[in-house]
C-alpha cells in the first residue's frame, strides 16, 4: 500500500471485533477527524445489529460518512467507493479535518489503498452462464486460470469467483494481473492495522455474535425481510442474515445460532487478517488487554511523526 503525495488519510483497519470503532472515534476526538466508513456491509441502511454498526452515542458526534448510504435492495462496489473517497477526502481535508479511513472491508480498501482496474463492464449472459455452475467448478477454474486470485477469494465466496472469471473471459487476462497493475489514489496515507491476540480475538467475536442475539438480531432480520431483503441481494450475503433466516424459518435451532455466528465470523476475520498481512506498509498495534484511550494514543503518536 504506497503512499503517494496529496492529501493527508489515515487509515485504520483490522479484521471484525479488533475494536475499530471506540479507537477512531477517541482518535478522530484527538486530530479533528471525520470518518470514512470502510466496513462492506455498514453501508446498507438497516443492517444495524448484523453488523454492529455505530450507535449515535458511539459516534460521539464525530462525523461519519459512508453509513447508511445504500438501499437494502441495492448494490455497491469497489468502484463505487473508491469515488466516493476520491471525493470525500479532499472535501474532509479542506475544513481542515483528517480524513479517517476505518474498517475491515478488504475489497474496499483495497480499492483506495492498493488501486483499482476498469475493468469490463458487467455481462448478464456471461454471468449467467456461470452462476449455473456449481460453485466447486467455478474455483476448479479460477485455480487454473488465475492461481494468484484463487489464493486470495474464498472458495464459497461466489460473486468474486464469478467475477474473476468473468474478467479472464471478456479480456484473457487474469483478474490479478490487471490488479496488480493498479494505482492508490493520489493521498499520502498513515495507515495502522489493529490485530488481537488469537484467543482473546476469538472470545470477542464469541461474545458479540451472542450480544447480536440479544439485541434483537432476529427481529432486525424479520424486519428487513418483511421490507423486501431476499436471497441474492447483495445485502443478504452479510454474515448473520442467512443464519438468522434458517431460524426463522425453522430450519435451524436458535439455541446453535451464537456458534455458528461465531464460527463463520472467526473464519472470515481470519481471510481478513492474512489479506491484510500482505501490506507492509501497515503498523500493527495489538490492541489485547489494552483500553482504546491507550491504542488512541499510540495511533495519534503514529499520525503525527509521519507528519513531521
Amino acid at each position: 500500500m504506497p503512499s503517494a503525495a496529496g492529501p493527508r488519510v489515515l487509515a485504520i483497519l483490522g479484521a471484525t471485533a479488533t475494536g475499530k470503532t471506540a479507537i477512531a472515534v477517541d482518535v478522530a476526538q484527538r486530530v479533528g477527524g471525520e470518518i470514512i466508513n470502510a466496513d462492506s456491509r455498514a453501508f446498507f441502511r438497516g443492517l444495524d445489529i448484523v453488523t454492529a454498526k455505530p450507535t449515535a452515542d458511539e459516534q460521539a458526534g464525530i462525523p461519519h460518512h459512508l453509513i447508511d448510504c445504500v438501499p437494502i435492495d441495492g448494490e455497491y462496489d469497489a468502484m463505487s467507493f473508491r469515488r466516493d473517497v476520491e471525493q470525500l477526502v479532499p472535501e474532509i481535508a479542506s475544513r481542515g479535518r483528517v480524513p479517517m479511513l476505518v474498517g475491515g472491508g478488504t475489497l474496499y480498501l483495497g480499492a483506495v489503498l492498493r488501486g483499482l482496474f476498469e475493468g469490463p463492464a458487467k455481462d448478464p449472459k456471461l454471468r449467467e452462464r456461470l452462476r449455473g455452475e456449481s460453485l466447486e467448478t467455478l474455483y476448479e477454474r479460477l485455480a487454473q486460470v488465475d492461481p494468484l486470485a484463487a489464493e486470495t477469494i474464498h472458495a464459497r465466496d461466489r460473486q468474486r469467483i464469478v467475477r474473476a472469471l468473468e474478467v479472464f473471459e471478456k479480456t484473457g487476462r487474469p483478474i490479478s494481473a490487471l490488479q496488480a497493475e493498479a494505482r492508490p489514489l493520489p493521498f499520502t496515507s498513515c495507515i495502522v492495522g489493529l490485530s488481537r491476540q488469537r484467543d482473546a480475538h476469538r472470545e470477542a467475536i464469541a461474545k458479540r455474535a451472542e450480544r447480536m442475539i440479544v439485541d434483537g438480531l432476529l427481529d432486525e432480520v424479520s424486519a428487513l425481510r418483511v421490507q423486501g431483503l431476499r436471497q441474492g441481494m447483495q445485502a443478504y450475503r452479510t454474515i448473520g442474515i442467512p443464519e438468522a433466516v434458517a431460524v426463522l424459518d425453522g430450519d435451524a435451532s436458535p439455541e446453535g445460532l451464537a456458534e455458528v455466528l461465531a464460527n463463520r465470523t472467526w473464519a472470515l476475520a481470519r481471510r481478513q487478517v492474512a489479506w491484510f498481512r500482505r501490506d507492509s506498509d501497515v503498523v500493527w498495534v495489538d490492541v489485547t488487554g489494552r483500553s482504546a484511550a491507550e491504542i488512541g494514543e499510540r495511533i495519534v503518536e503514529r499520525w503525527e511523526e509521519r507528519g513531521t
